[in-house]
């Protein structure tokens, strides 16, 4: 995913795209939604240099093989790699595969407490992807039914705090296994809960803000991989979207899962999940029709359940060339004294 966003970014900059602007210090002030990355050991070197740059930044490593917070580790020294980079070498004839292949990135140490540290569950359902050969829209939606996930301990930023991952970790298989850990709500908090805590702690208009962001960042993380995604139309994805926020209401994408865990830890989790499973199912075969690869249409509202239309790139298109056909002389919308556009029929 990091390496299509930041080739998605490049092409945009090429085309000279308004998306691709920068600001004084050279980041990208639209598409700078991700953490700085690299992979290792690829970019061991490139990551040394960035690392000596920002000598007391803390950074945190993934391997890309495994899932629920197994093998995840702090680091903020050189020295800590050391012997991992000695491990990791392979000769020629041995390239490393994924399993071998570690993520790391600069961590956010400046998370949104409430409590503690939390991160956003969010599903996507992608129903069509537009590969580079073939004309299939991209068709995303956006599930309600979303969960924050809370650590179970007072988030610390001390160094004497790097290997507990109770402070820094919001996974629920390596919470569980804490003391404060509360079998009851499983530490975690609807979206919609979450929602109506900040409004009511930050304002609407500064919440209304932050997750226009999520979805932003969700539709163009989808565009930046689309050309690479071998679409097959007899399928569909649901994606687990990851995110943190900062304490300044930026959202941070630093994780996508292709594959998102299903299991469910308390009674609203499984119910939530079932929702989940039962309206994905309602827009991928309409209640009532057969299964046709040729249907590519959006569902009547009352199939969509808890899903919200986020993206369709053939809706958006039309948009565009309904608007062009509008514009008047001067550029301005005909039948609009100001100029403004109407609402568009998808989200951005």
């Amino acid at each position: 995913m990091v390496k299509n966003i930041k080739r998605y970014r490049k092409d945009l900059e090429k085309e000279g795209s308004p998306l691709a602007e920068k600001d004084e210090n050279g980041r990208f002030i639209h598409l700078d939604f991700i953490p700085l990355t690299f992979m290792l050991p690829a970019d061991y070197n490139l990551f040394v240099e960035e690392f000596r740059k920002n000598p007391n930044t803390t950074w945190i490593m993934k391997p890309c093989g495994k899932a629920r917070g197994i093998g995840i580790f702090l680091v903020n020294k050189l020295s800590q790699l050391k012997k991992w980079s000695r491990d990791s070498k392979t000769n020629n004839f041995t390239p490393p595969t994924s399993k071998d292949t570690y993520v790391i990135s600069k961590y956010i140490d400046n998370p949104l407490l409430i409590g503690g540290k939390f991160d956003l569950r969010l599903y996507v359902l992608v129903t069509s992807f537009r590969p580079l050969k073939c004309y299939i829209p991209l068709k995303c939606y956006m599930y309600r039914l979303g969960f924050a996930r809370f650590c179970t301990v007072k988030y610390n930023a001390s160094v004497n705090e790097l290997d507990n991952m109770f402070v820094h970790l919001t996974n629920v298989s390596i919470q569980k296994q804490g003391e404060d850990y509360n079998a009851v709500h499983g530490g975690k908090w609807t979206v919609q809960n979450m929602r109506l805590f900040l409004e009511g702690t930050r304002g609407k208009e500064v919440t209304d803000k932050l997750f226009d962001e999520i979805n932003w960042q969700t539709v163009h993380s989808l565009k930046a991989v689309s050309g690479n995604i071998s679409n097959d139309r007899h399928c569909f994805e649901c994606y687990g979207y990851d995110y943190i926020v900062d304490d300044n209401l930026k959202p941070w994408l630093i994780e996508v899962n292709a594959s998102p865990s299903l299991t469910s830890t308390t009674s609203s989790d499984r119910i939530m999940k079932y929702r989940l499973m039962n309206d994905l199912i309602n827009i991928v075969i309409p209640p009532g029709q057969m299964p046709d690869v040729r249907w590519n249409k959006i569902p009547q509202k009352e199939h969509l359940g808890y899903f919200d239309l986020l993206f369709d790139e053939e809706l958006a298109q039309q948009d565009a060339l309904n608007m062009d056909k509008k514009l008047g002389p001067g550029g301005m919308v005909r039948g609009r004294k100001d100029g403004s556009r109407p609402s568009p029929a998808t989200w951005k």
